[in-house]
């Protein structure tokens, strides 16, 4: 099978999205190595976050990191880096817990708001308001929570949509219009609905589906990859599943899975109704005011041969089929990946047996991939 692709560019112009080896920011303290991978571990680094958020390389760029792989014995100590550095960037900040408010609704705690965010709530003291908290083992602190005269999910999700509405883009970057639910646990009641834009300002969980559309040719396995379109708010030209998308309010995941197929990658429903659940990762981020705290479902999908994806809301740039060992090379070795979805495909590396016992942190890689609290 070969690629349409334009004049190599050097190395060094997309050199910063390549891994590195200098140390970097300590892993959250939910999840540590074993002893004998810790110092191995911490070698991993985070490059900086506009080299994170901008896709600036081309599929030609991809193909040449994923062949020029040097033999490389899959059973030494370093094999694992590449993946656990992954992990490390849908993790960070575990250190600024403390700057959070419990953000508690009918006596739960649905989220976490950072204490300078809260700031903006004292002109909406008819909305919020600040309770003693003593569910932590008998000592007291403060607590954010709705107004009490707030007690249907309806009237809680349209006065919190009038705050956000007047704190706008200045404060909440990337308002959609779409919202998530607020549920203390998946499948619990609705407590209210919420901004997705506004989602990790809150601290609430967020759930989403992302689906592995792969391929059998001559016996091997290829994943259709996504390269997100340039105009994307969020991580702009970066490598995408071929199908993903979050859980708004009101659709379960079978459904969102089917409906994101079609937007996504054109595949009608008599295929997309063979998308199997297989699995679920999870990950805590803080970064600033955002705390996300985050479950993406997993799926899998096995495609015909003469499957061509076709891109139908204008989110994704251009679709390549790629041999699954090609995509486990430019997960290790870049940062190329959205990184929530790099932690989806290394789940299916697990699952297919491409990660095997045999390498080194085995065990510690698979626990990290739930390091958030999964439910």
């Amino acid at each position: 099978m070969g690629w349409c692709l334009c004049k190599c560019r050097p190395l060094s112009t997309f050199s910063s999205l390549l891994y590195s080896s200098k140390p970097s920011l300590p892993f959250p303290s939910t999840f540590l190595p074993s002893s004998s991978i810790k110092s191995s571990f911490f070698s991993c680094s985070i490059s900086s976050s506009s080299a994170l958020a901008t896709g600036t390389f081309t599929w030609e760029d991809v193909f040449r990191v994923s062949q020029s792989a040097e033999e490389e014995e899959e059973n030494n100590s370093s094999y694992l880096h590449g993946y656990f550095h992954k992990v490390q960037l849908c993790n960070r900040g575990s250190g600024k817990q403390s700057e959070f408010l419990p953000f508690v609704i009918e006596g739960q705690t649905v989220g976490f708001i950072h204490a300078g965010f809260v700031e903006n709530f004292k002109s909406f003291s008819d909305v919020f308001v600040y309770i003693k908290d003593n569910s932590n083992g008998g000592s007291v602190g403060e607590c954010v929570s709705l107004h009490p005269v707030l007690k249907t999910a309806e009237e809680r999700t349209s006065a919190v949509a009038y705050v956000i509405k007047c704190l706008g883009e200045e404060h909440i970057p990337g308002i959609r219009n779409e919202l998530y639910p607020v549920v203390s646990s998946f499948g619990s009641p609705v407590l209210f609905s919420l901004e997705r834009a506004a989602a990790p300002y809150f601290g609430i969980k967020a759930y989403g589906i992302h689906m592995n559309g792969y391929v059998e040719i001559d016996g091997q396995k290829h994943l259709w990859v996504g390269k997100r379109s340039n105009t994307k708010q969020t991580y702009p030209g970066m490598l995408d599943h071929l199908v993903a998308g979050g859980l708004p309010h009101g659709i379960n995941c079978k459904e969102n899975v089917a409906k994101e197929c079609e937007e996504e990658a054109g595949i009608p429903r008599s295929i997309s109704i063979r998308a199997k659940p297989v699995s679920a990762v999870s990950y805590m981020d803080i970064d600033g005011y955002r705390y996300k705290r985050d479950v993406l479902f997993c799926y899998d999908l096995k495609l015909p041969e003469n499957f061509i994806p076709k891109n139908e809301d204008g989110e994704v740039e251009s679709f390549k089929l790629i041999p699954i060992r090609q995509v486990a090379e430019v997960i290790r070795k870049t940062q190329f990946y959205k990184p929530n979805c790099a932690l989806v495909v290394i789940d299916f590396l697990f699952r297919h047996g491409y990660i095997t016992p045999e390498n080194f942190g085995y065990l510690d890689l698979l626990r990290s991939l739930r390091i958030g609290e999964c439910s």
